[in-house]
């Protein structure tokens, strides 16, 4: 679960050092990802953006699930012997958020920014690229376009 969300995390930060480059700096290892994302016009680019951040949001909410210590009633005793205070501390899911975002997140985008076209050239990303576009063709997501839009009139911005 950290890998996919430090891949989904460091493929935006990769994607978007790629698309300073031409299509020649690019390489042959990343340019299958390139061609699928930069098509139509930048559309799959947002689509993947919308995609990715629910994949995001949902392995965060499963991880902050499996990381989440709930002792029984009928357990005596907190875990590791740990105070009362302590122990309500491991039940609330923080830590888990703590070591999701520190090493599932902040250390894949460091990577990623240094070493884009390799990034990118693992399998692995491509069948996210393409499990993000999928997520985001279900249309589940579908007011953010609405919302985009909205947006786009509001404010000028392109």
């Amino acid at each position: 679960l950290i890998v996919i969300i430090g891949m989904l995390e460091g493929m935006q930060v990769a994607f978007s050092a790629v698309s300073q480059m031409s299509r020649e700096e690019r390489g042959a290892s990343a340019q299958r990802a390139c061609d699928l994302l930069f098509r139509e016009d930048g559309r799959a680019l947002s689509g993947f953006m919308i995609g990715r951040q629910v994949c995001v949001v949902s392995c965060f909410f499963l991880m902050a699930r499996l990381t989440t210590i709930k002792m029984a009633p009928e357990d005596e005793g907190n875990i590791l012997g740990v105070s009362d205070g302590v122990q309500k501390f491991f039940e609330t899911g923080f830590l888990g958020a703590l070591i999701t975002a520190n090493v599932a997140s902040i250390a894949w985008q460091l990577v990623a920014s240094t070493f884009p076209l390799a990034f990118l050239g693992n399998p692995l990303a491509y069948f996210l690229l393409r499990l993000c576009l999928l997520v985001e063709a279900t249309g589940m997501a579908s007011g953010s376009w609405v919302l985009a839009a909205l947006h786009e009139k509001l404010t000028g911005f392109h």
